[in-house]
């Protein structure tokens, strides 16, 4: 019997198994792994699982029955040998691709290359190198037994990817099986599941991180403005508009920052405001509109008046005229009357505009011989005006310059009439019966209002004009004076620091005739605390010092009249000191004057003003201010420091 050594001769060389043979000692369908880097079939390659696929039979035993040959058949699925032997180094190399490029590979705008999803389905799986495993995240293949190797390799500091690379080759082949083709890989899922998306847009889950540094504690405060994107990158969803969910956009319709109610779409929807509505309380001029901008529903007013002498000059500023410094807001509406007005008219109207500002526009002017009367409103508040009408009265009929007369200007606001008369009675001491005169003639002649309808004409009078407004100012140069002489009043003038007003307001003429009831019946001055208005050397503060040596006195006034008791409450009656162009000083008066809602059954001045005139008064505001900014540059450059 020949001996084991003898029965393999060294002259005949050991029988090599086929390459598709199944090994003795290897699993029966289990794929020979592959060395990453190298074709399946390159020579001099070797399989590891030839070297311990044949055990060493100890000596002293028989030897096992040999296999019986079996005859090579080709592959009948793609081989990935050397697929799963992949180095770090060679996944460390790999540049994977981002979100975006993944998202174009999905949707076949652009394939990349080395995915296994962008070859078509007939693409043999040794067509592409070896490394050619998906790059995307999204297409790594995850099972149970990835999910522990990955944590197991996660804990262990080893790199997951390759882990997820030595997984079982059973999974490729199940997923190559089904394909029919290539082999495609599962997608990736996440460690844990990804936050619940809250449709508040202020939500933590919109944090880019579970944890936020404290450098960055105020990321929740910064990014409680933004919105959510339309295509999120957290998933392939696209979750809902926040705008459609949230209270956001409802609390900044409340916001406090607006003095203006918010508007709900089912009044517009119901409110017809071309047509109108009889009811005060859905009329564009009702009681709920009138609460929104007035709430206690009293306006503030300006009346002013200033016999301006012809001078050309005017005053540098108008500061002290129009926002006096005891008014601590300004006014709703400024009624500036003119007596022998400057000849430029277009020039005065501009340098109110510019005084007061882009805030207001002038809703309305009228102009009779050398008499100017300016209404400026609020810009918001011209809504809520009807037509402004007007009306003259002629005086001296002799006089070929209109220099003596009246002017009347009216409108109602809201559901309140509004009149408003400046008037240049007849000059002199001793003619009071002539000024007398100039009144009856005003109030008879003065044909307003014409369309806007009267919104008491019960109480109407055919032969007072005064009567047939809810709200009378009549101010102007009524030439009214003090009697008893030059002497006594310089007496009175003089005592000492402060003047006796009440003392100089007993020779008043004006106040005595009020008294008899023969002019300006009905009507109220505020209380006088400032000085004779009348007259004054131009450009000092002493009086007439010519040889006529006229008297001072209370030329200038303020009057009014409400239809309602105790509508019109008077806050300040004063006069201007400092404007001294003329021989007269500006006397002024604030008002606080109640307003009630209205019906729509007037004709609407539907928001006209002067827009001429306000783009010129705010470009002279524009370029003074520019003027003053370099004369400040101008100033501080040539400033000299000397070190003594």
């Amino acid at each position: 019997m020949p001996s084991k050594a003898e029965s393999l001769r060294p002259s005949e060389p050991a029988p090599q198994p086929p390459e598709g043979r199944t090994l003795q000692g290897q699993l029966p369908g289990a794929p020979l792994a592959p060395r990453a880097g190298s074709p399946p079939d390159a020579p001099g390659s070797e399989s590891p699982a030839l070297a311990c696929s044949t055990p060493a039979t100890p000596s002293g035993e028989d030897p096992p029955a040999r296999a019986a040959p079996v005859t090579p058949r080709p592959p009948a699925r793609p081989r990935l040998e050397r697929a799963l032997s992949l180095d770090d180094k060679g996944w460390r190399r790999r540049r994977f691709r981002g979100s975006q490029e993944d998202l174009e590979a999905r949707n076949g705008t652009s394939p990349s290359r080395g995915s296994v999803q962008s070859e078509g389905p007939g693409a043999p799986a040794h067509s592409c190198s070896p490394p050619c495993l998906s790059t995307s995240l999204q297409e790594i293949p995850k099972s149970r037994g990835v999910l522990g190797s990955e944590r197991g390799s996660r804990s262990s500091g080893v790199n997951p990817l390759s882990g997820v690379a030595s997984s079982s080759p059973n999974l490729l082949h199940r997923d190559a099986a089904v394909a029919g083709s290539s082999p495609r890989l599962p997608s990736l899922l996440p460690p844990r599941p990804p936050p619940a998306l809250s449709l508040d847009i202020a939500s933590d889950s919109l944090r880019t991180a579970n944890k936020v540094d404290s450098d960055l504690a105020g990321y929740k405060l910064r990014a409680q403005p933004l919105l959510v994107r339309a295509h999120s990158s957290l998933g392939p969803g696209q979750p809902r508009s926040p705008l459609a969910c949230d209270d956001y956009s409802l609390r900044s319709a409340k916001s406090s920052f607006s003095l203006l109610a918010p508007i709900r779409s089912k009044d517009v929807r119901s409110r017809s405001y071309l047509e109108g509505s009889l009811l005060a309380s859905g009329a564009l001029l009702g009681a709920d509109e009138l609460a929104r901008y007035f709430p206690d529903r009293n306006v503030a007013l300006f009346v002013a008046t200033w016999n301006m002498q012809g001078q050309k000059e005017l005053p540098p500023s108008l500061d002290e005229f129009l926002l006096p410094a005891e008014a601590d807001y300004a006014q709703d509406l400024y009624v500036i009357g003119v007596q022998e007005g400057c000849s430029d008219r277009r020039e005065w109207e501009t340098r109110l505009q510019e005084t007061l500002g882009p805030h207001y526009v002038l809703l309305s002017s009228a102009a009779h011989g050398v008499l100017y009367m300016s209404l400026f409103i609020r810009r918001d508040l011209i809504w809520f005006c009807s037509e402004v009408e007007c009306s003259t009265v002629t005086t001296r009929i002799v006089s070929q310059i209109k220099t003596k007369g009246a002017l009347g200007v009216s409108f109602t606001f809201f559901g309140t009439s509004f009149l408003f008369i400046t008037s240049h009675f007849t000059s002199g001491d001793g003619k009071v019966a002539e000024r007398l005169l100039d009144y009856t003639r005003t109030v008879q002649a003065l044909a307003l209002p014409r369309n806007v309808p009267d919104t008491n004409p019960y109480r109407s009078s055919a032969a007072d004009v005064t009567t047939r407004f809810d709200e009378v100012f009549w101010f102007g140069d009524f030439n009214f004076r003090l009697s008893g002489g030059r002497t006594a009043v310089d007496t009175l003038l003089c005592q000492g620091l402060v003047v006796d007003v009440p003392a100089l307001l007993q020779h008043d003429q004006l106040i005595r005739e009020m008294r008899k009831g023969s002019i300006f019946k009905g009507f109220q001055e505020p209380d006088i605390h400032f000085l004779p208005s009348y007259k004054f050397d131009i450009g000092k503060d002493t009086y007439d010092s010519t040889s006529k040596q006229r008297t001072p006195s209370y030329t200038d006034r303020v009057l009014y009249r409400s239809r309602h008791k105790g509508d019109i409450c008077p806050v300040i009656y004063s006069s201007c000191p400092g404007i001294k162009t003329s021989d007269h000083r500006p006397v002024y008066g604030l008002f606080r004057v109640k307003v009630r809602p209205g019906r729509d059954n007037i004709p609407l001045a539907a928001g006209k003003f002067d827009r001429e005139l306000y783009l010129l008064g705010i470009k002279r505001r524009i370029s003074k201010e520019i003027q003053r900014q370099q004369a400040l540059q101008s100033q501080n450059s040539s400033t000299i420091c000397s070190v003594s």
